[in-house]
């Protein structure tokens, strides 16, 4: 939390009248230390102070250089836009529009990563740690917070998860409420429109049901919802340039598309969920006044009934972790980790996560406004 442009682990040592360097390396790097026991006490406090109206799901790249840090490979980097040479991690964050903090972190690797044990093993990667697809992270990182005990409200994540059935899936198999980004470019079905079950001759297996209708596009549905006069303005929250306000209709629709056998038994049910008829969803929609087209697409398991203004809230409760992700970098020097190994960079994240808890608290806190 000191001043200071770059914050690895010379550089803080160097600002300290006793600052040690090897011993601090040594702490964050090479210390058997375990952090999650230090992250369930930030989480089970932060929780506490924050009262979080939302859970958002999100991952982060650090550009690297080389090839020796744990997880960094050519891949799309947040940071520049494009792909690049990076580590990418996945984080879950406790989030009101007042206050936010992540919960959990998980380094990603990629399969170059672990399809190479001698490389694993040089950063420090344990053995039992294997390639899992973002969202596969995501549901873990969720599982190890309630597991400390915590409720989650609703999870929110962007276009990355939400395009992802399985990652929908694992949500309502855990019992969890989400309102996911989409591109609109998924289709659906009318709700109305139910799929057909074939007779059974007794011949080979039983055909599956499907619809005979083609699915659209949900911005066509948009477009329908429109010339139907479905959209209503809604202002979710007080910006620094005034109200948050935009156009928004709720639709009740049947999602399409053939889910794999993979991305079903990761979503915990069998073959019979391969019959591309995906359960009925909430779909929010913003539609500018005065602009050509839709802007924004969300998916949910929320009942229709919900108010607009509280699926529009939680929608766009998203933009509080970039808020995190600008202090967790730019004043806690989240970026500035120059070690190697898989346990240098969590106790690193972790250790950032306790100085963003310790300021949040502050800001927080009411005697601190009282005296200010």
């Amino acid at each position: 939390m000191l001043d200071g442009r770059r914050k690895s682990i010379q550089p803080m040592a160097e600002r300290l009248p006793d600052g040690n360097m090897q011993a601090l390396q040594q702490f964050v790097n090479q210390s058997p230390w375990d952090p999650l026991p230090v992250r369930q006490r930030i989480a089970r406090r932060l929780s506490d102070a924050v009262m979080p109206e939302v859970w958002v799901i999100d991952d982060v790249s650090f550009p690297k250089c080389g090839r020796a840090s744990a997880g960094v490979a050519r891949q799309y980097c947040g940071a520049f836009g494009k792909r690049a040479n990076c580590q990418v991690a996945v984080s879950v964050h406790a989030a009101t529009d007042a206050a936010s903090c992540p919960l959990d972190w998980q380094l990603y690797l990629p399969r170059e990563w672990t399809d190479d044990p001698g490389r694993c093993h040089q950063a420090g990667i344990p053995d039992d740690i294997v390639h899992q697809e973002k969202w596969r992270l995501a549901l873990g990182l969720l599982d190890n917070v309630t597991g400390w005990g915590l409720t989650a409200p609703v999870v929110v994540a962007d276009v990355g998860y939400g395009v992802s059935t399985p990652f929908r899936h694992g949500l309502q198999e855990r019992g969890l409420s989400y309102v996911l980004a989409l591109t609109g470019k998924e289709v659906a079905h009318e709700l109305d429109m139910e799929p057909h079950q074939p007779g059974y001759g007794g011949l080979g297996p039983p055909t599956l049901p499907r619809y005979r209708t083609a699915p659209r596009s949900l911005s066509l549905h948009a477009v329908d919802a429109a010339a139907a006069g479905h959209f209503t303005e809604v202002n979710w929250r007080q910006g620094s340039k005034g109200p948050m306000t935009s156009r928004f209709a709720v639709l009740t629709l049947r999602p399409a598309g053939k889910q794999s056998l993979a991305g079903a038994q990761a979503a915990g049910g069998g073959r019979n969920q391969q019959d591309g008829v995906l359960p009925t969803s909430t779909v929010l929609v913003e539609w500018p006044a005065g602009v050509d087209a839709p802007t924004g697409y969300w998916i949910s398991n929320l009942s229709p009934e919900t108010p607009t203004a509280q699926l529009v809230r939680w929608a766009k409760m998203r933009w509080r972790i970039e808020h995190d992700y600008r202090e967790l970098k730019h004043g806690l020097s989240l970026d500035h980790f120059e070690g190697r190994t898989w346990r240098g960079w969590h106790h690193h994240v972790t250790l950032v996560t306790a100085a963003q808890a310790f300021l949040t608290l502050r800001r927080l806190d009411p005697k601190v406004h009282t005296l200010a």
